[in-house]
C-alpha cells in the first residue's frame, strides 16, 4: 500500500509541468519573505548559499536562494545548477521538517535525511525556520487563500495515509 501511495504522489505531480510548480513556489516564497524578513536575515552570510533540496520519491528537486533582497525558489527537473549545500530525503520527511514535525537530527542519524556540502549552511537554514511564529508550509498556503488551505489538507491528508501504512 505504501507503493500505491508514493506512486499517487507521482502521478499527481508528474503532469504538472515545471513552470506552473515554479510559479506556485515564487508565489510561496514571495509570501513568506513578505511576512517573515527576519528568516533571511538570521542565516547571515549563509543567505548568499544555494540550496538543493532533493525529494528523492519526486520528479523534481527545488533550489533556495535565500537572498534576503530577492529570494528565489526554483524547480528543475534535475540538479543541473551549482549548489552550496543538498539537502535530501523522502518528500514526506522534508515536509515535516519544514513544518518542524520532524527532528532533522533524527532523520540525519537514521540516514533518511542526506546533508552535502556545506553543513554549517544548513544548520543555519534550520535555525532560521525554528524562529519563525508560524511554519513556512503555513505561510505558504495563506498565499493562495482556501485553495491554499484546501491543498494543505490534502497533503498533510496524504502524509497520514502515508504513514499510517508504514506501520
Amino acid at each position: 500500500m505504501i507503493r500505491k501511495i508514493i506512486k499517487l504522489r507521482k502521478l499527481l505531480v508528474r503532469p504538472i509541468p515545471v513552470f506552473a510548480l515554479q510559479l506556485i513556489l515564487s508565489k510561496c516564497i514571495h509570501t513568506v519573505a513578505k511576512n517573515n524578513p527576519r528568516i533571511f536575515f538570521r542565516l547571515g552570510t549563509h543567505s548568499q548559499k544555494c540550496f538543493l533540496i532533493a525529494p528523492m520519491d519526486m520528479p523534481f528537486v527545488l533550489f533556495l536562494r535565500a537572498n534576503p533582497q530577492k529570494p528565489e525558489l526554483l524547480v528543475r527537473r534535475t540538479a543541473s545548477e551549482p549548489w552550496d549545500a543538498k539537502i535530501s530525503g523522502s518528500f514526506m520527511n522534508l515536509l515535516k521538517l519544514v513544518e518542524a514535525r520532524m527532528d532533522g537530527d533524527a532523520l540525519f542519524f537514521s540516514r533518511e535525511l542526506v546533508i552535502e556540502g556545506d553543513t554549517e549552511a544548513v544548520v543555519a537554514l534550520r535555525n532560521a525556520l525554528d524562529d519563525m511564529d508560524s511554519t513556512v508550509i503555513d505561510e505558504a498556503a495563506k498565499a493562495f487563500g482556501r485553495p491554499g488551505a484546501i491543498g494543505l489538507k490534502f497533503a498533510r491528508k496524504l502524509e497520514e495515509l502515508h504513514h499510517e501504512f508504514a506501520k
